[in-house]
């Protein structure tokens, strides 16, 4: 488990890894990709800030839904389908080598 501001770079090496997530999005691109650790990934829980503050009773509870409960079971269960499509992209024909293998041919072109 991994409490995160959510930001995009760490989020995305979490789902990448099948690591369920705690957010606590501060500025920026923050809410919008705790947005999607919840809602779009399901593969992890949003601290509820009151007054912009968190409280560490609201920080407990997060990390324990994700540890303890079983809607944390399907948050790893989740974060496990993101850690294998994550791992097809990267093998070889998948769409992340297909895509690192053209940007290489097109910088050759130059």
């Amino acid at each position: 488990m991994f409490v995160t501001h959510c930001g995009w770079n760490s989020a995305l090496e979490a789902l990448s890894l099948g690591i369920p997530m705690v957010g606590m999005p501060h500025r920026a691109d923050h809410p919008t990709v705790a947005k999607y650790v919840m809602d779009v990934w399901k593969v992890g829980v949003r601290v509820k800030v009151n007054n912009g503050f968190a409280t560490k009773e609201e920080i407990t509870t997060c990390i324990r839904q994700v540890m303890d409960t079983d809607k944390g079971m399907e948050l790893r269960k989740s974060s496990l389908v993101w850690k294998e499509l994550a791992r097809q992209a990267m093998d070889e024909g998948g769409s992340s080598n297909k895509n690192i293998e053209e940007f290489v041919a097109k910088l050759k072109l130059m």
